[in-house]
């Protein structure tokens, strides 16, 4: 046998036997409970979503699927929890846009990266944003907000939960119009939201669910939503892009991740089995009932995807000079 034959095999043998392992332990999973980690606490999109993904992918993996909320420092401290954990498919994150997005443009020393740290296995729903005000404002379309704001620099104000999307919109509007529109700092969307109906505040922005029944209800104006095309519920409120703000990033996303190093067999695994929760009726219907829509994408695509929104949302707030930490 010529030396360059033996080296080869020798190659790979040594392959084979790094590879086999993770293939074992690909068949096998999942032989033990699998844990999702909400960043939030109970109650919100992203548990919600966590909560309505989990029980499809138990019935699809064979295996419990249990949600634990590990909220803290506007998710920072349960992101952390699953970039150290074990990468073995058996400790996920609900990642979204806050928590993984945005965070490394926002913060500094965050003791993990909020993108590399993680693989990215199954996207589920993403949602979007509503640019309302409170109708004592003379305004119907951003262009005659922007007019009024001019002509009265300093006397409107806007408000929002600190350090997330409707927070960089705002900012990113305010300097897009060249207002003088000042941002009040909230540390939740519903002081933020009781406000804006007293007048207190003049300007804000939240999702579907949350301020929909309000433009309904006529109690909020409706200016432009982020999404890429306008609401069904709202066809007459034009997009962020039709008003003349283009570039915004049009949507927020939740999705599953992992540690980074989790074997592609488990991602593909999972994947699988969350895109496969996300064809059934009732789970479209549920998230539809959170103002969202469900969204499947291969790993891969979904990667690619967190890699764009990194970029994009990294733009918006060096735009918007926005600086929390």
């Amino acid at each position: 046998m010529s030396t360059k034959r033996m080296l080869l095999l020798v190659v790979a043998a040594t392959l084979f036997g790094l590879i086999s392992p993770v293939i074992a332990e690909a068949q096998s999973y999942p032989d033990r409970p699998i844990k999702i980690v909400v960043p939030y606490p109970p109650g919100g999109p992203a548990d919600v979503s966590a909560r309505l993904v989990a029980a499809p992918l138990s019935s699809n993996l064979g295996q419990t699927v249990v949600v634990e909320n590990q909220s803290g420092a506007g998710g920072r401290t349960g992101a952390k929890a699953v970039a150290l954990a074990s990468p073995d498919g058996y400790t996920l994150q609900l990642g979204g846009t806050n928590p993984n997005a945005m965070v490394k443009s926002l913060y500094r020393n965050l003791g993990f990266d909020p993108i590399r740290d993680f693989a990215a296995v199954a996207l589920i729903a993403v949602d979007s944003n509503v640019l309302v005000i409170n109708p004592g404002v003379p305004a119907k379309t951003l262009q005659e907000l922007a007019h009024y704001a001019k002509a009265n620099p300093g006397k409107l104000t806007s408000g929002a939960t600190i350090g997330i999307s409707p927070h960089i919109c705002l900012e990113m509007i305010r300097v897009r119009t060249g207002t003088n529109i000042v941002f009040v700092p909230y540390k939740g969307a519903a002081p933020a939201i009781a406000d804006l109906l007293g007048g207190q505040i003049q300007i804000g922005m939240s999702s579907k669910a949350v301020l929909l029944p309000l433009i309904k209800e006529r109690r909020l104006r409706a200016i432009a939503v982020t999404s890429e095309t306008r609401w069904a519920e709202l066809p007459d409120v034009p997009t962020m892009a039709e008003s003349g703000i283009t570039g915004m990033p049009p949507y927020v996303w939740f999705g599953l991740l992992a540690p980074a190093r989790t074997p592609e067999p488990i991602i593909a695994k999972l994947n699988a089995a969350v895109n496969e929760g996300l064809k059934l009726p009732e789970m479209q219907a549920s998230i539809a009932k959170l103002g969202m829509e469900t969204r499947s994408l291969t790993a891969r695509k979904f990667a690619y995807k967190l890699a764009e929104e990194e970029d994009s949302w990294s733009n918006a707030i060096r735009e918007s000079g926005i600086k929390v930490d």
